[in-house]
């Protein structure tokens, strides 16, 4: 379809800004259990602690614990586990506002898209109802050993809408995000919120 001038595009972060809580910790806890995911977060807090004083790269810290819970899984069990995940807490922790705002974008015929580091396989069934709603995530590896695509967060974000919308003055950009990695995503749009 082609766009023209008037066409309306709003952008959602998820973790934190449509939820309430960041869900890679969560889906961890939810897919392997609390002792296998208290003992892997004990494993790796000298790395995690090392990101947080920002002396190790996010993604690489992200991927690396990834892979230590979910490496070997079969994919379509982890897909399973995703959309049970989603079936679980999509009434539970969503943002009852931001869901209202989400679906008000929707109503005025906007394009809505949702752009997450975290990973796609759990972030897509929380739109299952909202099929209209286009998700862009962090993509795995078939064999969950890794990332398939550079995790979505900071400036990948507004690489991905890019990809998806190239044509940047044909369109009238809404974005809402919650936290660093949404800097340059909400820097990018024309009306930006931050969500606290």
């Amino acid at each position: 379809m082609e766009r023209t001038a008037n066409t309306t595009i709003a952008v959602f972060d998820f973790d934190g800004t449509i939820t309430t809580k960041d869900t890679l910790l969560l889906f961890i806890r939810f897919a392997c259990g609390t002792k296998k995911f208290l003992f892997g977060m004990l494993l790796y807090s000298p790395l995690i602690i090392m990101m947080m004083l920002r002396l190790y790269p996010n993604w690489k810290c992200k991927e690396r614990i990834f892979s230590y819970f979910f490496k070997g899984m079969p994919y379509n069990e982890f897909k399973r586990l995703g959309n049970d995940f989603g079936k679980k807490f999509c009434n539970i922790i969503i943002r009852p506002s931001m869901k209202e705002r989400l679906q008000w974008h929707l109503r005025q015929g906007h394009k809505v898209y949702v752009i997450s580091a975290s990973i796609e396989e759990w972030v897509r069934p929380f739109f299952q109802t909202l099929s209209d709603v286009c998700v862009l995530a962090t993509k795995v590896k078939p064999d969950l050993s890794g990332f398939a695509s550079n995790n979505c967060y900071g400036q990948e974000k507004v690489n991905r809408l890019l990809e998806m919308e190239p044509e940047r003055k044909a369109y009238t950009l809404y974005a809402y995000g919650d936290s660093r990695g949404d800097k340059e995503m909400l820097e990018f749009a024309d009306f930006s919120t931050f969500v606290h």
